[in-house]
């Protein structure tokens, strides 16, 4: 059994950069979520050839991936990316996540991308995360709100999915804030 070198653990959960070996147990967890996840992702191929695309995406210095694993039993139940980081006056990064139907509503994605944002800041040095969401997304909304994110703006038409083009709601977190926001520790601030 090989042995796991986790970034940072919660109570519950743990973060680890993604991996080749995770294509198998990510590409079931898309597939029982596909009804869930079509609406806000749009429609994504599950080939081995487009998962090492992705994972080459990881090898630059602007994209970061992790996947948020259960803590006792090492099984992933979310999945989150630091996309366009941008250097030297700036040092931000836009997010993207992703929940999976079998284990949502159980605070593992709040308690994970705490521990993502905790990540950038510290051990990444960046200074500000950006997450786009979708207005009627209101679990996401609601995801980003516990962890002390701001609502900064609208951006009609922002991202293409499902070819039609959406507006998103730009929320954002800087280093400064996360300090001050209270980590979420018990099941009410979780959900």
């Amino acid at each position: 059994m090989a042995i796991t070198s986790y970034l940072s653990q919660g109570p519950r959960v743990v973060i680890r950069h993604v991996r080749r070996q995770d294509y198998d147990e990510l590409t079931a967890l898309a597939q029982e979520s596909a009804e869930m996840l079509s609406r806000w992702l749009g429609a994504r191929e599950s080939t081995v050839e487009v998962f090492e695309g992705y994972l080459k995406r990881f090898e630059q210095p602007t994209h970061e991936g992790f996947v948020i694993c259960l803590r006792n039993t090492g099984a992933i139940v979310g999945g989150v990316n630091i996309n366009n980081i941008v250097r030297g006056a700036l040092q931000s990064g836009t997010l993207g996540y992703t929940a999976y139907a079998s284990t949502t509503g159980r605070g593992y994605m709040t308690e994970g991308l705490w521990l993502v944002i905790q990540h950038a800041f510290v051990e990444l040095g960046l200074h500000r995360l950006e997450a786009n969401i979708q207005p009627d997304n209101i679990t996401s909304l609601n995801l980003v709100k516990r962890l002390g994110f701001q609502r900064e703006g609208y951006s009609a038409a922002f991202q293409c999915i499902n070819g039609e083009w959406r507006d998103h709601e730009r929320w954002a977190i800087t280093a400064g804030m996360a300090d001050t926001t209270a980590r979420p520790t018990n099941q009410d601030q979780l959900r």
